[in-house]
């Protein structure tokens, strides 16, 4: 995909090396296209694409300072992709063969009752802690989470932009784990990853 860099593309890069918010979102908004495209080719997961992406970015945000100087930005961006999703691909393969190697001579044991009981526990948890959420997070993490829709039906049922859906997600996907963390043991925390 080849995308035209803005005009003056160099002075919006020194404009977010010292944080401004503006100059930052019109790179966002120019280049997001190509970042997550690329990553969906690549990893062929709508969800991923969304993880890399928010990772380029913030890459983007952190070095926009050394950028400004003669830089290809579309380039850059596309290197960036293509490697954090190689490493993401690698770090699947390599869960999949620990999946595997975890497997050989497992022996399902029936522990049903306590699993159910545990299950039935954490769901509790969770549930109070999306009770604690801001109504706005709230409100978005149910409309993703539970009811299943994607950031742009939730931002369009709210009348939000996509991006203020997608931190307000952030946000409270941040809380719920933190309110998990110290409200549970470690058993319970590995169901509620699962759960989240």
């Amino acid at each position: 995909m080849l995308i035209k860099p803005l005009p003056e593309e160099s002075e919006l890069l020194l404009k977010v090396a010292k944080g401004n918010e503006h100059a930052f979102k019109l790179l966002y908004n120019h280049y997001r296209i190509l970042v997550y495209s690329r990553a969906l080719y690549l990893l062929k997961s709508d969800l991923l694409a969304e993880e890399v992406l928010q990772e380029v970015m913030l890459k983007l945000w952190q070095t926009a300072g050394r950028l400004a100087q003669d830089s290809n930005l579309a380039a850059y961006l596309t290197t960036l992709t293509r490697n954090r999703s190689f490493q993401l691909l690698r770090r699947k393969v390599l869960e999949a063969k620990t999946d595997t190697e975890l497997g050989k001579g497992w022996t399902e044991q029936d522990n049903g009752t306590e699993e159910e009981i545990l299950l039935a526990d954490t769901r509790k948890l969770l549930s109070d802690g999306i009770a604690l959420l801001p109504p706005q997070q709230k409100l978005v993490y149910e409309l993703c989470h539970i009811e299943g829709l994607k950031y742009e039906e939730a931002a369009q049922k709210m009348n939000l932009s996509v991006e203020t859906v997608r931190s307000y997600m952030k946000l409270a996907l941040r809380f719920l784990r933190a309110y998990l963390k110290t409200h549970t043991d470690v058993t319970a925390i590995l169901i509620l990853f699962k759960l989240l």
